[in-house]
């Protein structure tokens, strides 16, 4: 079903983004983690190159867990019972939620490593 404007469009896709925090645990728990970056970045005032970075890592685990929910939901629609081909796709869908929140861990210490070792210096 195509939607018939560009603004609807938006209102769906915000929608989605809000039924995502308000019905999955991972999404709140990334949600916190997320804040907590960036106001670790804003105490020790992080260089716009920085920013970058944790916005991207941040953007990256939440596309991966808004993919790994849809897929986690799609897998369900299609059966109610056990399938060791279902207990896959969802296995592989959260194991690139793993690889994307790791990524993003790395990518917050080198952030975040130099501004804490100068912040402990002083």
């Amino acid at each position: 079903m195509k939607n018939k404007s560009i603004g609807t469009s938006f209102k769906n896709a915000f929608r989605g983004l809000l039924a995502a925090f308000a019905s999955e645990r991972n999404m709140k728990i990334h949600g916190m983690a997320a804040v907590l970056v960036i106001l670790m970045g804003i105490v020790l005032r992080i260089d716009n190159s920085g920013w970058l970075a944790l916005f991207f890592a941040i953007g990256l685990v939440f596309v991966c867990e808004l993919f790994n929910t849809a897929i986690e939901i799609l897998t369900d629609m299609i059966t109610d019972q056990y399938s060791e081909k279902a207990k896959k796709v969802k296995d592989i869908s959260a194991g690139a939620v793993m690889l994307g929140a790791a990524v993003s861990v790395i990518i917050g210490a080198m952030v975040f490593l130099g501004p804490i070792i100068g912040l402990i210096k002083k």
